[in-house]
């Protein structure tokens, strides 16, 4: 990447920082500016390489802030070790580009953005339902093609989703916000997979069942499954929204989606590997009637084959979190991992207190530490 991509600010700040993407907003670069930070940004829209991010670490190098679209892997670990760096800032909430082992090894405290991410990411998946489900997107294009002939009464059927079963497979942050969105909001009932039990999620349902029967509503149900086949099997609709490692790589599979209703919808915002993407397409095209929305892609940026010619599945290019508040959000706490590590703050060991890292003066402590514990790093 030539050097013409990249502005910097702050030329005479003591701590060098290179970002791999020019972020939103304001407040991140002047959280970096105030501790005396002089920031590097690319400004490219291109996904860099490893060679690339290599040589913009250079030879001194205090902190990174990075991309999940970015593999930072150990031969980049070695070199930020080698040019001093303390810290690795994640532009996500999840972590599987990083190798935070390899960055264990080094030396090197590992930060993340969760938290502020929850409700945008459940919006979207709540999007993407009624989407697939209204069958929206044909509609629209159906519009724009001057196709409307007047009103009928078969004219793009889809499915309703009041009262429907819901399928949650990984019931944390975010997919336990999708499924009270959909309870409250449509009295669906939950069948929810995880690899533990969400308490909380089933008080906050058993609380709303209070209020519902106030009112001489019908309760809302839910189970706690330790199936993931029972799930698809019975559901509606089954949203995904597990962490990506092995165990959960093409967890949908040709397999498990034969398993489904034949009308079934399928979401996805979590990460694009966790389908089996080529089965994905063949069972849409046996099956016109099952529909899915896909915000995430097993080969980021590329999509599979045909993929973009299935009327019943809805796309869209990873914008989950793409609100204005959210993505500034995650610049700042992106930022204030690399200051607060540079300022020798504590990790934060609570992350239900994320939003306070937004105000005008958060804690004295770093956001959010992966690796703290195993880098023997201070915790409040």
């Amino acid at each position: 990447m030539h050097r013409k991509n990249w502005q910097i600010i702050n030329k005479n700040g003591k701590y060098r920082i290179i970002v791999t993407k020019e972020l939103h907003g304001k407040k991140w670069i002047e959280l970096m500016t105030k501790e005396d930070c002089r920031v590097e940004i690319c400004t490219s829209t291109d996904i860099l390489s490893k060679e690339e991010i290599i040589a913009a670490i250079n030879k001194k190098c205090d902190g990174a802030l990075g991309q999940l679209t970015e593999n930072w892997d150990e031969d980049i670990f070695k070199r930020l070790h080698k040019a001093n760096c303390k810290v690795y800032s994640n532009y996500a909430v999840g972590y599987d580009n990083v190798d935070v082992c390899a960055a264990t090894k080094q030396g090197i405290l590992v930060g993340n953005t969760p938290g502020v991410l929850t409700e945008a990411t459940a919006e979207m998946a709540v999007a993407l339902t009624f989407s697939v489900a209204r069958r929206v997107v044909e509609a629209d294009f159906f519009m724009r093609r001057m196709n409307f002939k007047g009103w009928l009464p078969s004219l793009f059927l889809g499915e309703l989703i009041s009262r429907k079963t819901l399928g949650i497979i990984g019931a944390g942050r975010i997919g336990s916000k999708y499924a009270i969105m959909m309870i409250k909001g449509f009295n669906m009932n939950l069948l929810y997979f995880d690899i533990k039990r969400n308490r909380e999620l089933e008080k906050e349902i058993d609380n709303y069942n209070k209020y519902r029967k106030l009112y001489e509503e019908g309760q809302i149900t839910y189970k706690y499954i330790n199936s993931i086949e029972e799930i698809l099997a019975k559901a509606d609709i089954v949203s995904l929204h597990p962490i990506l490692n092995k165990e959960t790589h093409h967890i949908i599979n040709s397999a498990r989606l034969k398993l489904m209703k034949k009308n079934a919808i399928l979401i996805n915002v979590s990460r694009g590997p966790v389908i089996d993407e080529l089965a994905l397409i063949d069972h849409c095209k046996k099956n016109g009637t099952f529909k899915a929305g896909l915000d995430v892609y097993e080969e980021e940026p590329k999509m599979k084959p045909d993929l973009e010619k299935l009327k019943n599945i809805v796309i869209v290019p990873h914008i989950a979190s793409a609100t204005r508040y959210t993505r500034e959000s995650m610049a700042i706490l992106a930022a204030l991992n690399i200051v607060g590590i540079l300022k020798n703050l504590p990790a934060n060991n609570n992350l239900n207190n994320i939003t306070s890292f937004l105000k005008d003066k958060p804690p004295a402590a770093v956001p959010s530490i992966i690796n703290a514990l195993e880098l023997n790093y201070p915790i409040m």
